[in-house]
Order: structure tokens, then C-alpha cells, then sequence
């Protein structure tokens, strides 16, 4: 049976073989094995050179990964050292990193923008006690002033704040407000919208409306329950022209606002300069629930509101230069007859 098996396999089908005359044809194994079995093949030759798993790799042994060096445990020192070198590196640059920081956030509070809370309900209900908001301290170097409607932070002109309760800051939160990362505990500022500019007539009669240069004023953000103007003994009733360099401040709830109306006997007569505005207020930033805006109301958009005052320098101007004008057209009119004159008597 296994001589007709071999037969079989080997593919002849001649006459019945002994065993002792029989050659079976060698086997060639498969391609898959031929490189093990050369390689197990050389381990039964005396001196021969037995090629490792990475010369067989590099020979083409498809089948065969690349071996692994073997880990003495020199990469792991080279990776725990090179992490080390950047741990110390991080703590190196650290401090200039927080410096950097630092001075970033002085220039921006000092020329950008600065964050102010606010102390009182004096703006209610556009803004709330407590409330963060941010100031525009870019525009006034260039020369911008405040403008009508528009919410301004400005220094406290004359003792405005006398006798108001202050917070003492600790060392922590000084060192915060000075760069701008908290917002301004010691400094004596105020918080209000502009009604009045230069050239300006505001006034008051009963209890409103507010007019501006004789027009009456729709102010939708007063306070609910207040009237535009009190009528008190203080303040409440007035008439005044805004000079030069200076504006006219109230708060919008009207009858809890210690505003320029109940200073009208300081050196500024319940004006606030110019040069002490800090800027204009232009958004909540704090808390996140009352994010929001705070452009100029409409109101202050109606036609014909600008004062006479706002042109009377062009007026004046102009009113000057006619009588120059004709005195120069005088001059050359008389020079051109002289000159006829002197033609016809040559």
C-alpha cells in the first residue's frame, strides 16, 4: 500500500518496484519554507554560517518582521533624560513667560481697554450693581471726545464721591487692578452717560421732558417709574450751556443719581472735564448672563439737535472774512483805475 501510495504521488505507472530499487525524486518544499528550510538545513552542516533573523529580512523573506534591537535599557535613559531637559527648560522660561504676560496686559489696560465694576444703582437699569464692564481707552488718543448718549468712565471731578463708602483692596487684588486683570478698586471713578457737549443748552423744567438745545428728549432707558427731571431744591431744575472741554453728565436712574445736576457749586459748576474721561463704556463683559452692548440710543439721533453754538465758530468766521473780502476788492479796483489813468495820459 504505501509503495502504490508513493507511486501515485510521484507519478508513475510502470510495473510494480521493490523497494530496494526504487529512487523516489526528491522533494522541493513549498516556497514559503524553502528559506527555513535552508536555514535549518545549515544547522546540520558542521561550520556553516547560520544567517539571523535580520539577514534573512534583508535577504527578501517576505513574512519575516523586521527583529527588535534588543533594549538594554539605554533608549529608556535617553527618553527619561530628555524629558527631564524639558521639564527644566518649561521652568526656565516660566517667569519670562509670566513677564511677557504681564506687561501685555499693563499696555493693554494702560492705551486699549480697562475693566471697571460698577459701584452703585445710579445707571439702572442699563447697568446693575456689580455688573463688569468694558472701557475704550484707545479713541480718546486720538483726539475723540465724548459724544452724546455715549456711557463714559471719568475721574472723580471734585469730591463727587465725598462721604461715599470705599472698599480698601488687598495686596492681590492692587497688584491685579494696576495691570488690568481685575477691575479698578482704588481709583475714584464714575460711571454715567453724556447729555450735554460743548455749546450745549440743557435744562429741565417740572418734571421733563429733558431738552437738549430746545428739543425734548425720548429717553427710552430711564429707570421704570422715573421722571426725566426731579423737582427738588438741589438740582433738579436747571438750565445751563456746556462750556468748552467739558460735558454734561446724568445717570439714567434719575432720581438715585448724584450727577452733574447736585454739583452745579463745584469748580466745575456739575461739568466734567475732558481730560478726566477715562473713556466710553462699550460692553457688559460680566456676568455672562448679561452680556451685551452699549451703543448710543437713538434718541440722540434726532435732526436739528446740535447746537447753534456747534457752528457759531464757521459763522463767525465767515462773518469776518466779508468785510476783508471787500476791502481787498476795494484795493485792486483802485489800483486797476491808476493804472487805466496812467495808460491813457501816456
Amino acid at each position: 500500500m504505501g509503495d502504490l501510495a508513493v507511486g501515485a504521488r510521484s507519478g508513475h505507472e510502470g510495473p510494480e518496484e521493490r523497494p530496494e530499487n526504487r529512487q523516489d525524486p526528491p522533494l522541493t518544499p513549498p516556497p514559503s519554507e524553502q528559506g527555513r528550510g535552508s536555514a535549518e538545513s545549515a544547522h546540520d552542516v558542521p561550520g556553516a554560517s547560520v544567517p539571523g533573523p535580520a539577514a534573512e529580512f534583508a535577504a527578501g523573506n517576505p513574512g519575516e518582521p523586521a527583529p527588535e534591537p534588543a533594549d538594554d535599557g539605554e533608549g529608556d535613559g535617553r527618553a527619561a533624560r530628555r524629558r527631564r531637559r524639558q521639564t527644566r527648560s518649561f521652568w526656565k522660561e516660566l517667569p519670562l513667560l509670566i513677564v511677557i504676560a504681564l506687561v501685555l496686559a499693563l499696555v493693554i489696560k494702560t492705551f486699549l481697554v480697562q475693566a471697571f465694576s460698577i459701584p452703585s444703582d445710579s445707571m439702572q437699569n442699563t447697568l446693575q450693581q456689580g455688573d463688569r464692564v468694558l472701557v475704550d481707552k484707545l479713541t480718546p488718543w486720538f483726539g475723540s471726545e465724548p459724544e452724546r448718549g455715549e456711557v463714559i468712565v471719568f475721574h472723580d471731578p471734585d469730591n463727587w464721591l465725598a462721604g461715599e463708602p470705599t472698599t480698601t483692596p488687598n495686596a492681590l487684588q492692587t497688584v491685579l487692578s494696576k495691570i488690568g486683570l481685575m477691575p479698578s478698586a482704588d481709583e475714584k471713578d464714575l460711571i454715567k452717560r453724556v447729555i450735554g457737549v460743548a455749546g450745549d443748552t440743557v435744562e429741565c423744567k417740572g418734571t421733563g421732558p429733558l431738552k437738549v438745545n430746545g428739543k425734548p428728549l425720548d429717553e427710552p432707558y430711564i429707570y421704570p417709574g422715573n421722571t426725566p427731571c426731579t423737582v427738588d431744591e438741589l438740582g433738579g431744575q436747571f438750565k445751563v450751556i456746556v462750556p468748552n472741554g467739558k460735558v454734561w453728565v446724568m445717570g439714567d436712574h434719575r432720581q438715585n443719581s448724584l450727577d452733574s445736576r447736585y454739583h452745579q457749586k463745584d469748580k466745575y459748576r456739575g461739568m466734567v472735564p475732558v481730560d478726566q474721561v477715562v473713556g466710553r463704556a462699550v460692553v457688559i463683559a460680566w456676568p455672562p448672563t448679561r452680556w451685551d452692548t452699549l451703543p448710543v440710543p437713538d434718541a440722540f439721533d434726532k435732526p436739528g439737535l446740535s447746537s447753534a453754538m456747534a457752528t457759531a465758530p464757521g459763522a463767525v468766521g465767515l462773518a469776518g472774512a466779508i468785510p476783508l473780502v471787500l476791502w481787498r476788492r476795494r484795493r485792486l479796483l483802485a489800483r486797476d483805475s491808476r493804472v487805466s489813468a496812467t495808460s491813457t495820459a501816456g
